[in-house]
């Protein structure tokens, strides 16, 4: 009974990441079909009407900014699926991605941002690299356009026992009201949460109006990096 079983999880611990890779490929191609042809056929539209725009004219400086928004999320799109048909990756890619935020939007000039990297860098989890960088980015993207702040910093610690990215800025807080129950028909941050939960990371979020808002993710080490 006892070798029955034992062989029972060898050929489950076989078919589990069969299965994973075939689920992978399976919404890579999904991805590919829908949402990112969707977005190659707006961006398409949107150079042919860009055409007609006077040189001169003032929303020509805003429909190209936006051309080039949409162009990115494609790259971004491409790069998702390719990691998903590739899960191979290396730990710089995180950070170049999130140096890589502040580009996305016309954020002011005045913002002194950067990207700190502490402990050795380890190869990731495809599926933790992905999620920690979404949670990057929104984390980010409140900093950059919301917070008023004039410093956003975004650390990634490399510890023994645990990966941690903190996104800190010296801006003005989130109303307390806001910060517990979210803010009607915004998803930022119960998205972080849940995008937390489900890797089995811990988010904190903490945040006043004079000292600014941290946004802290921890996800052990054991599920973090790739062995």
């Amino acid at each position: 009974m006892f070798r029955h079983n034992k062989k029972q999880r060898q050929q489950g611990a076989v078919e589990m990441p069969d299965q994973l890779a075939s689920d992978r490929t399976r919404i890579a191609q999904e991805l590919h079909d829908t949402l990112l042809q969707t977005f190659l056929s707006a961006s398409m539209q949107l150079y042919v009407a860009l055409i007609d725009v006077p040189a001169e004219s003032p929303l020509k400086s805003r429909l190209d900014r936006i051309l080039e928004i949409i162009n990115r999320g494609i790259e971004e799109g491409r790069n998702t699926i390719q990691a998903l048909r590739s899960p191979d990756s290396c730990a710089s890619d995180l950070v170049k991605a999130l140096t890589g935020v502040q580009q996305e939007f016309p954020v002011r000039q005045d913002i002194d941002f950067r990207v700190r990297v502490a402990g050795r860098q380890q190869p990731l989890s495809p599926v933790i690299q992905q999620e920690t960088y979404r949670i990057g980015r929104e984390a980010l993207l409140n900093a950059f356009c919301h917070s008023g702040a004039k410093q956003v910093e975004c650390e990634l610690e490399y510890a023994d026992h645990d990966l941690q990215i903190s996104v800190r800025d010296n801006g003005v807080g989130i109303d307390p009201q806001v910060l517990h129950k979210g803010r009607e028909r915004h998803w930022g941050l119960a998205g972080m949460r849940e995008r937390a939960e489900k890797i089995g990371g811990l988010l904190d979020i903490s945040s006043s109006a004079t000292a600014g808002t941290e946004v802290r993710l921890s996800i052990p080490s054991s599920i973090a990096f790739q062995l």
